[in-house]
């Protein structure tokens, strides 16, 4: 048999979370061969690209919307386990589950609208998976991988996260320095970004020079939090930036910074510039820090100047 499309395994794959305390990807991708009788040929077929099988490629989309939805939830690296929402729809089971029964949780619809150019989530109840766009009569081609790349970058941007999530502190504050590097801070030069590896010291995490002369330093602070940052914690650092002279500073998280966080730096003369989860690894993905390039789609048009005067 050919390999379901992605949908098919929603529900299957919420069974097995629901079956144990945790599960791994590898172990997943097993169960479904086997509850769906698949054959070695079938566990062999892979994507166009050849770079990857479509079976782990549908149960591995099958594992982001479900997460998305919250119905399952990250443990580890490459490790997840089912969530009490999970637990109370296997308790009704449905006959199966679609992306349409997904959009009934707002966790997914946010997602979905974000990875969609449409703004009313609610009425495109069948939004085809990012690996099996199909045109339809409203799309044009360019339209639907437009679409599609979409998609594709939200589902990256969700297992970049998760990926963060599981960095030591040292290791996150590397990558913020690295991340600020890339972004053009500090020129070329390999000695333009450090961290201070301090402690006690307001916060203070990394230095980078804004400028190839090194004359203005931006100060850095990297909170590798699962719970929102709140103000205290923003005064804090401001103060620490006042001792070193510095008007300038960044605090990256891996989760997001409460409202009065945020009205806290527009009040203040000191510029500090905010950077929560998601848009941490939005400027990842744009400047290749911690992904890399693996396959390219190239649009080929008709040259009319190449046959002007033909």
């Amino acid at each position: 048999m050919a390999v379901p499309k992605y949908q098919a395994f929603l529900l299957p794959v919420l069974q097995f979370a629901g079956g144990g305390d945790e599960r791994s990807n590898r172990d997943t991708i097993e169960a479904m061969a086997v509850r769906f009788a698949m054959s070695d040929q079938d566990r062999a077929e892979r994507l166009p690209s050849g770079r990857q099988g479509e079976l782990d490629n549908r149960v591995s989309w099958a594992q982001t919307y479900l997460k998305q939805a919250g119905l399952i939830e990250p443990t580890r690296r490459a490790h997840f386990r089912i969530t009490d929402a999970g637990k109370a729809v296997l308790a009704k089971p449905p006959a199966h589950i679609d992306v349409a029964f997904l959009n009934q949780f707002p966790a997914f619809a946010v997602f979905k609208s974000k990875s969609t150019p449409t703004s009313d989530v609610a009425s495109t109840p069948t939004v085809p998976s990012p690996i099996e766009v199909a045109p339809v009569a409203t799309q044009t081609p360019e339209e639907v991988i437009a679409d599609a790349s979409r998609d594709l970058r939200a589902h990256l941007a969700t297992e970049l996260l998760e990926h963060v999530l599981q960095c030591s502190p040292a290791f996150f504050e590397r990558l913020v320095v690295d991340l600020l590097r890339a972004m053009g801070y500090g020129g070329a030069s390999t000695s333009a970004g450090r961290v201070t590896g301090k402690s006690g010291d307001g916060g203070i995490d990394g230095i980078i020079t804004e400028d190839k002369l090194g004359l203005d330093a931006v100060y850095l602070q990297a909170k590798r939090w699962s719970g929102n940052v709140g103000r205290p914690t923003v005064q804090e650092f401001a103060g620490a930036m006042q001792g070193h002279k510095a008007d300038k500073g960044v605090i990256i998280t891996t989760s997001e910074f409460t409202a009065d966080a945020r009205d806290y730096v527009r009040t203040i003369s000191t510029r500090i510039v905010l950077i929560g989860g998601r848009q941490l690894v939005n400027f990842m993905i744009d400047h290749d820090v911690g992904v890399r390039i693996v396959e390219t789609h190239v649009v080929r048009r008709i040259d009319g100047d190449y046959f002007e005067g033909s």
